[in-house]
Parts: C-alpha cells; structure tokens; sequence
C-alpha cells in the first residue's frame, strides 16, 4: 500500500496528512505556524506519520501546499492551496462547485469546472476585516480568546450590525457598540454576519454556482455555517468536525497518490468517504 503526506503551510496554523492509496486517513497533526516555517513543517509531517504508525521511509510521496510551500524543503511537489483545496473538498463532497476558504489571515473563494480544476477565484487578503482575524481580534478586545469564540455566539439573542468595511472602522464599531451596552454575544454574533457579507460577495465575483463547500478555520465555528446558509438561502457542505482545517492538507495528499499511480500507469482509485483507519 503507497502512502502519501500532505502539508499545509498556512499562516496562521500548519496542517499535515497522511493517506494511503484507498485514500483513508491514516493520521493528521496541526500546529502554529510561527515563523519558522521549514522547522513546523517537519515537526508536523513528524507528528502526521507518526500518528498514522508509519516510519518516515514508508512514505512514498510528499506534496507541500499553502503560502509556505516552498519552505518545505523535503517535498516532492509543491502545489497552490486553490489546487489542493479543489482535491480536497471534491474528494468530500463530489458535487463540489464554488469553494470558499476563511483562514486566519486570508479569504478565497474559487469555482472549479466539471473536472475538479479551479475555473477562476478571487483572494481577499488586504484587509482583516474579511478573514479570520477579524473575529479574532473583536473577540481579544472583548476580552474572549478564540476557543471562546463558538460557545460566545451560542449564547447571542440577535446580531448587532457591524457595517465598517475595513477592520479598523469595523473595531470602531465594536467599541462603539460596547460603550452602549450590547451583549459580547451579540457583538460577536454581528461580527460573523458580516464576515458571512464579505465573503458571499467573493463568491459572486467567481460567479458561483451550487453545490458550495466551506472549509478554513473559522467554519470551526457552527454559526459560520449557519449564517452562510441563511444569506445563500441554501444548503452548504461542511466537512465533519475536524477536518474543516485540513482540507487542502487532503488535497495535497490525494494528489500525490495521483501523481504516484500516474507514474505507475494505474487507473485512480475513489473512495467518496476518507475516514480515519
């Protein structure tokens, strides 16, 4: 059985997956990304391979993705986090259309064609106000940390509107909204309700088309999701709890698996439900 890793190199957190050529997954492992990028990268591979109870010479292809990719210096193959996310979200959800990716300091929302390639995306990386930091940063003044973020929203009665389209007209509001007396909850709750905004108007500029599937760290949030469907008016895919993280991690791992059968003149293999061994 080949076994394949993928890394993905993000911003904010680094993200590692081992699978094998039925494309179960075999092990996972995550971390801050910090600053030094090679070295995360190999102590996350370390901690993937290890968890799938592998040795580092039974890997037999290693694909490195995400803004860091090229700090990967061990990889076979490096590919652009549209790429691997595309694998990753078809190899879930088949019907896969229009993606969106709400990382920690990025946006991106891209559709794919018939065949799993990226037809066109658009990136909103010039602003917090349109990333994961964002609610970040409003939860850090409200004194809340970001684990603290979903169990907050929970408790909101309704969404206070937060229209500033920049992060710091956006914070001037929240303070605004605090020095009135609007519940946390309620701030919080407002601040992904506009998240939600900025990013259905990214999908619209890939002139989007269903079925959507939404993946970064900040659907670990279940209000995230919720939102979205609401504004969309329709149902979105999300991938079951714990790999919501890891989905270009997935699609870097499947492409290798491709690329090895490629070389070995195999006929792909599918399986629609990767499940952990």
């Amino acid at each position: 059985m080949r076994h394949t890793v993928g890394i993905d190199i993000g911003s904010t957190y680094t993200k590692a997956i081992v699978v094998n050529g039925d494309r179960t997954i075999l092990g996972s492992a995550i971390q801050p990304t910090g600053f030094r990028l090679s070295e995360v990268a190999e102590t996350v591979c370390a901690d993937a391979v290890a968890e799938a109870g592998l040795d580092r010479d039974q890997l037999d292809y290693y694909v490195a993705t995400g803004y860091g990719r090229h700090q990967a210096a061990d990889s076979d193959l490096k590919v652009t986090d549209l790429t691997a996310a595309a694998r990753g979200a078809t190899l879930l959800f088949p019907g896969t259309r229009t993606i969106l990716d709400v990382g920690g300091q990025t946006m991106k929302a891209s559709r794919l064609t018939d065949e799993t390639k990226v037809k066109s995306f658009r990136l909103n990386d010039k602003c917090a106000a349109g990333t994961g930091a964002f609610l970040e940063k409003t939860a850090r003044y409200m004194g809340y940390s970001t684990e603290e973020i979903g169990p907050l929203v929970a408790t909101s009665k309704e969404p206070i509107s937060i229209s500033g389209v920049c992060a710091v007209f956006a914070e001037s509001e929240v303070i605004n909204h605090l020095s009135q007396g609007v519940a946390p909850a309620d701030i919080m709750h407002g601040a992904i309700v506009s998240l939600v905004g900025r990013s259905v108007q990214l999908m619209k500029r890939v002139q989007m088309e269903p079925e959507f599937t939404l993946i970064g760290g900040i659907l670990r949030f279940q209000t995230m999701a919720r939102v979205a469907r609401e504004t969309l008016e329709t149902d979105v895919n999300v991938p079951p709890d714990g790999l919501v993280q890891f989905v270009p991690a997935l699609g870097a791992a499947i492409l290798g698996q491709l690329r090895l059968e490629t070389l070995a003149g195999e006929r792909p293999a599918r399986n629609p439900n990767p499940v952990s061994a």
